[in-house]
């Protein structure tokens, strides 16, 4: 991927570049994806198709829905009930726990 981007080829995650990443967003946007759910289902899985081009496998998917997921749990604040029972899921998981849960969302958005 690109420079800029958060994501590498690798599948690694530059963590640092998320909050960057999530203020090129215009709010208005930010808002209507992350305020509903079948839009953030959505956006997913437009990233995740991205990533499938870049030649990300399924498994580096996974690390790197499990590293946004990381991430999102400690600084986003859930604007939905399912985005809610997401981060009560992944607060209380175990870290192999949250890792089954990321390959099931990358399912889920797919």
């Amino acid at each position: 991927m690109e420079e800029n981007h958060m994501i590498h080829k690798n599948g690694e995650v530059d963590t640092d570049k998320v909050d960057e990443t999530l203020n090129r967003m215009d709010s208005e946007r930010a808002d209507e994806i992350l305020g509903n759910f079948e839009e953030f289902k959505s956006y997913l899985s437009k990233r995740i198709q991205l990533g499938k081009s870049a030649g990300l496998n399924e498994e580096q998917l996974a690390n790197t829905a499990q590293q946004i997921a990381d991430y999102l749990a400690d600084n986003v604040e859930p604007r939905n009930r399912e985005e809610q029972l997401l981060r009560e899921l992944w607060k209380v998981g175990n870290e192999e726990e949250q890792h089954k849960l990321a390959h099931m969302l990358v399912k889920l958005a797919q």
